[in-house]
């Protein structure tokens, strides 16, 4: 019996002492491992099992960490970890005071540089590389790994028509699987495509053109061409590029053949592959499941909508829409700059226009909202899915900015619903026509709505824009809660031993604002409690205290959201008690009043 060889590996030097002909045994023991421990504790799957082999050359080849490795977006860095001195607490991976989903600089020196997001990674290791040229350390390797998916994205453009020009010491890896999340779109996946299957010319090649040294396609699942590939371009100065073909999922067979779902597929049998299934049974929907069947229902009665997402179609159910008019639902990849702009294109035509972008998302085209969008009072009508605080992926994709950052835009309407009847009447309301643009923002997860879908799908009121309502009367407080949180406050009210203490209002408008109903709640209540589940600094609580300074009320007002610091990984529950908005959270704040 042959003995484990990942478990004698503690970092990438104890790798290097093994055989090359070793080397297909540790890939297959990293895979299992991998399996493992992401069919009980989740996570992201097909991407790292399909660059295993890949992981293992690139530290088996460069002399990491003083090679320089960057990992785009840092969905398939699970084998990376595992093989960098962090096997041992791997199963803490996305939970609380664990380790992190994606790289990160501040947990291990073989992170070199933190991403979530994705095509960061050449202009990262082009940064590093002219660095050391400039500190004439010509020997040092960088290397960025970025997907097909990713490189389609215009700051990757960028990073390799800046490259192209230099001499510094830069390998680009693309790793071509024709997948991200979801199936990779637009005319350069075609030309890859074409590159693979041998019918592009090779002096039509793009990349030489840019002044890459370009070398592949080649079998990136085949650890031996991998190895020796890198060590011969290892030896060459300047700017290169190699293109490697892998297989998302590879490695288990339902993942191969299933790559969207084995994405981050949840818990699954780790030796059958096949997804634990969960109860859905008596759940209210998820919020993307009302946007998408909204949408569609909207759509089939108005011939002018349309729906952009960039590289969402699964993630944010636009494919619902894509299905039934694929000519009026577009996908348009990891552009998120492009996607906004297109929208307002769209809009100056008098199409109305749903952009579909993930709260976390829509901060890489904040120019294009201010400039393209809110300057010409553009009506697009942007959907920000995963809104507030997203759990288990962390820093990087919490949605907790768009209130401060949308809020400050002239001509810009913001609504956060507090459940899916007001999502989908908001959506209803955007179509009917409005004078500007408008965010509406909205959580990853389920509703409140048992029975949503045969009760209220489908059956439209209209909004009145810029009106607050109130939820529950009282006598001596008022909450003032924006957006699905409000849910939490409703229940913690329940709970406290003085209820009819509190008046709960919901201003769903954060922008905006109900100044008749503020004023009416400054001169009644003699203490204000905002909640909302974005940051404090510049949020819905600093809204309602500008309205206090500027008309000169004096009650006590106290905020609660998330607190200047980045939120790490946890689930949302516990997020939520870190920032002291949970339900139990809440029942303590307002037991002490």
């Amino acid at each position: 019996m042959k003995s484990n060889l990942l478990l004698h590996i503690h970092s990438p030097i104890d790798l290097r002492l093994l055989d090359e002909a070793q080397l297909p045994q540790l890939a297959q023991e990293l895979r299992d491992f991998i399996i493992n421990i992401v069919a009980t504790k989740e996570g992201h799957l097909g991407a790292s099992l399909g660059v295993v082999e890949l992981t293992i050359a690139l530290h088996y080849v460069f002399n990491t960490p003083e090679d320089l490795l960057v990992w785009d977006v840092g969905h398939q860095a699970y084998g990376h970890k595992i093989l960098t001195e962090r096997r041992t607490i791997f199963h803490t991976n996305r939970q609380l005071g664990g380790i992190s989903g994606f790289p990160k600089r501040s947990e291990s020196i073989y992170d070199t540089f933190g991403v979530g997001h994705s095509s960061t990674s050449i202009s990262a290791a082009l940064g590093m590389a002219i660095a050391s040229n400039l500190k004439e350390d010509f020997e040092k390797q960088h290397i960025a790994v970025i997907g097909d998916a990713s490189i389609a994205s215009g700051m990757a453009f960028e990073g390799l028509n800046h490259a192209g020009v230099t001499d510094a010491n830069l390998l680009v890896i693309l790793n071509d699987n024709a997948i991200g999340i979801d199936p990779s779109v637009g005319a350069l996946k075609k030309y890859f495509t074409s590159v693979k299957e041998g019918k592009n010319p090779k002096q039509n090649n793009m990349i030489k053109s840019l002044n890459f040294e370009y070398s592949g396609p080649i079998d990136g699942n085949d650890i031996f061409a991998a190895i020796k590939e890198l060590k011969r371009l290892q030896k060459i100065k300047g700017p290169k590029f190699l293109h490697l073909i892998t297989t998302k999922g590879k490695g288990l067979q339902q993942a191969e053949e299933n790559q969207v779902k084995y994405h981050a597929p949840g818990k699954f049998d780790a030796t059958t592959g096949e997804i634990i299934p969960k109860s859905e049974e008596n759940l209210p929907p998820k919020y993307q499941d009302v946007f998408g069947l909204t949408i569609l229902d909207l759509a089939q009665k108005n011939e002018k909508i349309v729906g952009i997402t960039p590289a969402m179609p699964s993630g944010s159910s636009l494919k619902f829409m894509m299905d039934a008019f694929p000519k009026r639902a577009f996908d348009v990849g990891i552009a998120e700059q492009h996607a906004v702009t297109l929208a307002a294109g769209m809009a100056t035509q008098g199409m109305i226009v749903y952009c579909n972008i993930y709260s976390t998302f829509l901060q890489r085209a904040y120019d294009q909202v201010i400039h393209d969008v809110a300057l010409q009072d553009l009506p697009v009508v942007f959907c920000l899915d995963r809104a507030g605080l997203v759990g288990e992926d962390g820093a990087t994709h919490h949605g907790v900015f768009d209130l401060a950052y949308l809020r400050c835009i002239p001509n810009m309407i913001v609504y956060a619903p507090l459940n899916e009847i007001d999502l989908q009447n908001i959506l209803y309301t955007a179509q009917l026509g409005l004078e500007h643009p408008i965010a509406i923002r909205y959580p990853r997860g389920r509703g409140v709505t048992i029975d949503w879908k045969t009760s209220h799908f489908g059956k439209y009121e209209k909004i009145e824009i810029g009106k607050a309502k109130q939820l529950k009367s009282g006598s001596k407080i008022a909450v003032l809660s924006t957006g699905t949180i409000g849910n939490n406050v409703s229940l913690a009210l329940a709970k406290i031993q003085h209820p009819k203490n509190f008046a709960h209002y919901d201003f769903a408008f954060v922008k905006p604002l109900d100044e008749k109903e503020l004023h009416t709640i400054f001169s009644k209540y003699e203490s204000i409690i905002t909640i909302e589940d974005g940051v404090l600094n510049g949020g819905f609580g600093s809204a309602i205290l500008e309205f206090a300074a500027t008309h000169k009320y004096s009650s006590k007002i106290q905020l609660l959201g998330i607190p200047d610091v980045f939120i790490e990984q946890g689930s949302v529950d516990e997020q939520q008690q870190y920032c002291k908005i949970s339900v139990d959270c809440l029942e303590i704040i307002f037991s002490s009043y």
